[in-house]
């Protein structure tokens, strides 16, 4: 994308990878929030492609909410979609991630999950899972238990794009519900058919989808 005369930006969020020393029970969903609101505002950049993947569907969401005029295009690899005052983990219902965190993040913490059968996010390449488990860092329940705040009207004001991981086993994924919320809003709806860490198992063409965002 740079070689095409993109400019790359790869904020890394409070709390995580080489910014794991800053995390604490106060890093929540706004925190992150505002680390990339923050990032856009002190490069000065505008005309912005905003890119989350998974959990960071959330983060750029909020984003939106502050600084849309900044912004062209928003794509959502494999991401959250919320709605307005929704919670990803609640206290009222069961949930996977608070379990592990109780069982094995002192009740606040989500741990990185384990290799199972030679895969883990739909890597499986020796190569790329080794880098992958030397980078991951435990991530804050914090951000998914505070609810979305989509203030502006519309909720989404800038158009989008909806990346659906479809590779085997992924005929049940969570995020089918999130590219029907996408579909709703009138994006457009790309799939490509492999795991959830589409950038890793799937570079080339998750790079040629943003830039078709990019040239849109």
């Amino acid at each position: 994308m740079e070689a095409k005369g993109h400019s790359v930006f790869t904020p890394t969020l409070t709390g995580l990878g080489e910014r794991s020393h800053l995390l604490t029970t106060d890093v929540n969903l706004t925190t992150h929030i505002q680390d990339v609101a923050a990032s856009i505002l002190y490069e000065e950049l505008d005309d912005v492609i905003l890119v989350g993947h998974s959990y960071g569907g959330l983060v750029i969401s909020g984003v939106v909410q502050h600084i849309s005029e900044r912004l062209r295009h928003v794509v959502y690899l494999d991401a959250i979609v919320p709605k307005n005052g929704e919670t990803e983990v609640g206290e009222d219902r069961d949930s996977g991630l608070r379990r592990s965190a109780i069982a094995q993040g002192d009740g606040w913490k989500i741990p990185v999950p384990p290799i199972s059968n030679g895969s883990l996010m739909g890597v499986t390449d020796p190569d790329d899972l080794e880098r992958m488990i030397k980078r991951l860092t435990p991530h804050p329940l914090a951000t998914f238990q505070e609810a979305s705040r989509l203030d502006s009207t519309p909720p989404y004001p800038i158009p989008g794009t909806y990346v659906l991981c479809t590779g085997q086993g992924r005929e049940t994924s969570g995020f089918i519900v999130h590219a029907e919320r996408a579909k709703g809003l009138g994006w457009g709806i790309e799939e490509i058919p492999t795991g959830h860490d589409l950038m890793i198992t799937e570079p080339q063409q998750t790079a040629d989808l943003l830039m078709q965002a990019a040239e849109a």
